[in-house]
């Protein structure tokens, strides 16, 4: 009997591990990238609450040279939130209820998954979430989505060791891209896309570059002239010298971020060609590598003109983020 005993002891907890792995299964999230799912009712949608949302969610992206949002929203009724919309990867699901709360949710419905959860029992309350847990909530979107694009572009990796040769630094970078120049100094990678081409660059400095907060935009603004006098030419020009620079009609955008667990710089703004009409979007990491003594620079830059190029630029980020050093 006590044999017996234990034996239907163990089976239960079989079946019950059994039963808690089926009712943990999800499926797998799906969506466009930069895609996200806004589940709120048609009447706060078309309100002062729909407004707001469009405010955050629907902003301009940063450094673009045409009118872009961060995200492409998709409105959902919550009548018809069900079946495989559920599974989107990225939803704001906003509604007014007898609770005031705005938190984020992993995994709720599929995975990878972020739920953004905004309630409140009045319009003004709903608003002022929003206004509160906006940018927690786009930041935890992004980084969902540099995750998908660097493993869909995972399938197919370039083989090309050139940075990690030069640099000490291995990206996740499509095989599509290909070394088009390598100097002692910098290396110069590009692939074409429609209308246009998808470029990613790397150079190292001295460790003491850019220690005078003071003047920090304009030694940016210098450096990406000098880099682009010598490495990067523009088209013949009969009596005129053509390079890439930063446009000096516009001034970049900075911001402090991590790659591959060193602190970095990130610069965005536009690349133009001196004396010659070609402009572009840039994207440039400035990594403090203590390790090696020095500031690693890689950079993302697209040229694609009257095509909008936010995803463009996303995957350039996202192959920078894939950074890894020795």
């Amino acid at each position: 009997m006590r044999k017996l005993g234990i034996f239907i002891l163990f089976f239960a907890i079989i079946v019950s591990c059994k039963e808690g792995k089926k009712q943990t299964y999800l499926p797998q999230s799906i969506g466009g990238i930069n895609a996200i799912a806004i589940v709120v009712d048609n009447q706060l949608w078309q309100g002062k609450v729909g407004d707001k949302i469009r405010e955050h969610f629907a902003a301009p992206a940063v450094g673009l040279t045409l009118d872009e949002p961060i995200f492409t929203i998709n409105h959902v009724p919550p009548s018809v939130f069900t079946g495989t919309i559920r599974n989107m990867r990225a939803i704001l699901y906003v509604e007014k209820d007898t609770l005031n709360l705005a938190h984020i949710k992993t995994n709720l419905y599929a995975k990878p998954q972020k739920v953004g959860v905004i309630k409140g029992r009045t319009e003004d309350e709903i608003i002022a979430n929003i206004n509160d847990k906006a940018n927690e909530i786009i930041a935890s979107f992004k980084n969902l989505e540099i995750s998908e694009a660097q493993v869909r572009f995972k399938s197919s990796l370039s083989k090309e060791t050139v940075l990690k040769d030069k640099f000490g630094v291995s990206l996740s970078i499509p095989a599509a891209f290909k070394v088009v120049k390598q100097e002692d100094n910098f290396v110069w990678m590009e692939t074409q896309i429609p209308k246009g081409t998808m470029n990613v660059i790397a150079y190292d400095l001295p460790s003491n570059s850019f220690n005078n907060d003071t003047t920090f935009v304009k030694d940016i603004i210098r450096l990406r002239d000098s880099i682009g006098s010598v490495y990067i030419p523009g088209p013949d020009v009969p009596g005129k010298i053509t390079h890439m620079r930063g446009d000096p009609a516009f001034s970049p955008h900075i911001f402090a971020t991590e790659i591959g667990d060193k602190k970095a710089v990130e610069v965005r703004g536009i690349w133009d060609i001196k004396n010659y009409p070609m402009a572009g979007p840039f994207v440039s990491y400035i990594i403090n590598d203590k390790v090696n003594d020095r500031k690693l620079v890689l950079e993302g830059f697209t040229f694609a003109p009257s095509a909008n190029k936010r995803d463009y630029m996303f995957e350039l980020e996202a192959i920078i983020r894939s950074a890894k050093f020795d």
